[in-house]
């Protein structure tokens, strides 16, 4: 099985950014493994430890924000399809149009 957490924090006060970073940082003490940005996944061998492992979620969760948990199997995970675009960006990443005066 595996185990998804969800995540949407506000980071507007200190105290937020606070709270955000204690909350990410025992997910990834807790062995969860970054999916995406604010989407983390850990692998539990069944479901009582599926269900022990959103327990210490819940109890570690900021007092403000949403939390979201999900509980799939392995199958259903190794069912994802990864679908990806080209990376285009703004950013100049050469020197091609530096200028030395």
């Amino acid at each position: 099985m595996r185990v998804i957490v969800m995540f949407d924090l506000p980071t507007e006060t200190a105290n937020d950014r606070r709270n955000y970073t204690k909350f990410r940082r025992y997910l990834i003490k807790s062995g969860f493994l970054m999916l995406q940005e604010s989407v983390y996944v850990k692998l539990a061998l069944n479901q009582n430890n599926a269900a022990y492992i959103s327990d210490g979620v819940k109890k570690n969760k900021p007092p403000n924000g949403l939390v979201q948990i999900l509980s799939i199997t392995e199958k259903q995970f190794s069912r994802m399809e990864i679908v990806t675009g080209t990376f285009a960006t703004d950013v100049l990443d050469t020197d091609e149009r530096l200028v030395i005066i």
